[in-house]
């Protein structure tokens, strides 16, 4: 088993979690992880590629994908504007799927892009995102074969939960001060 969404629905299934068993949630998670399978490239592969890593800046490129973000962001926000989570009420695997890369973007931590996206605009993704970093599952996985960032926040090899609790209580040391 190697894609992303394949391993996530194994999961899901294989531990009776973050999947409804049956009916139109179901199908409503479903629709929304197959949604993230075909949206997250042009977000990551277009709209990234261009507006952060290629060498050349290249006005069309940007443009084009940067419209499609913003398609995206739109449909995603409209999504959000009746309901919880992606598909409904309920935290699925689809929310685990998109949250990396359209929750990054709307929390300011993707391609440094925000501003140039009018993030502040899709006022649910953005209320939906903040939810999603909150909890603790999140904050534990964002640790994760970190490479970048403060050394009190990184943990580049194979770990135990310990270590990601050290670096928690680290963060919360320095948040209170």
């Amino acid at each position: 088993m190697f894609e992303s969404a394949s391993i996530l629905v194994h999961l899901a299934e294989k531990f009776g979690k973050f999947l409804p068993q049956s009916g139109a949630a179901r199908t409503q998670a479903f629709n929304w992880l197959f949604w993230a399978q075909g949206s997250a490239p042009f977000l990551g592969g277009g709209f990234g590629h261009f507006y952060a890593y290629a060498d050349e800046k290249q006005e069309y490129p940007i443009n084009r994908f940067a419209m499609e973000a913003k398609r995206q962001l739109d449909v995603l926000d409209k999504q959000l504007a009746n309901n919880t989570y992606v598909s409904g009420d309920e935290y699925t695997i689809a929310d685990m799927a998109i949250w990396p890369w359209y929750g990054a973007l709307v929390l300011g931590r993707l391609y440094n892009a925000a501003e140039f996206l009018e993030v502040h605009t899709y006022e649910n993704v953005i209320r939906w995102a903040k939810q999603i970093d909150e909890r603790e599952a999140v904050q534990r996985g964002r640790i994760v074969n970190r490479p970048f960032g403060e050394e009190w926040e990184q943990v580049l090899e194979r770990h135990s939960a310990k270590d990601i609790d050290d670096i928690l209580l680290k963060r919360q040391k320095r948040n209170n001060k």
